[in-house]
């Protein structure tokens, strides 16, 4: 992975890019923040990421391609068009994690492409990786649209790529500089 120029234009020119005093999905704090949405609002940003995600992931010979809601769930269905291939997703359940609803199956041994948006932890794409598994299903790679923790080639033993790599500062709470600096927190 490395950080890819087009995708840094994408995200600069959707207005993806936000600053501020922002809690992740994760629980960590950061003062850099990529909205998501910034960029699936546009079908042509859309379609160029997941042919980025589609290109890399053909090899791997999925079957199907399976995203978390919300981002997960755009992502699914465009990668899976451009492969031919059906988008389903793993929602929250009861037990904290992601299953397959909705009445979405998977074949035993069905071989599985895990897509998902931006990721600091991994663990949205964790979870649908486990979600693929307990439904009997392969997952063959993952990948993301931007990873920000650091390089990283694999997930849970899964082939993982994401189209950019963008390094962000992040704090737990308990060490938030903007926290001790009474900066107005906003969770996303």
């Amino acid at each position: 992975m490395a950080v890819d120029p087009e995708m840094v234009q994408a995200l600069e020119d959707s207005g993806a890019f936000l600053q501020g005093h922002f809690q992740l999905s994760s629980g960590r704090h950061s003062d850099r923040y990529i909205e998501k949405f910034n960029l699936l609002q546009w079908p042509a940003f859309t379609e160029m990421v997941c042919r980025k995600m589609a290109e890399w992931g053909r090899s791997f010979g999925p079957e199907t391609v399976a995203g978390p809601t919300t981002g997960g769930i755009l992502l699914a269905y465009e990668v899976g068009r451009q492969l031919g291939l059906r988008g389903i997703f793993a929602e929250r359940d009861a037990e904290g994690g992601r299953s397959f609803q909705r009445d979405f199956r998977l074949a035993p041994g069905e071989r599985v492409m895990v897509v998902d948006d931006i990721s600091s932890t991994g663990e949205a794409v964790l979870d649908t990786i486990e979600a693929v598994r307990k439904a009997g299903g392969e997952p063959v790679c993952a990948s993301v649209i931007v990873y920000r923790s650091g390089e990283r080639t694999e997930m849970d033993g899964v082939p993982f790529f994401a189209t950019t790599e963008l390094t962000m500062q992040t704090w737990g709470p308990e060490e938030c500089p903007l926290c001790r600096d009474g900066v107005p927190l906003k969770v996303t």
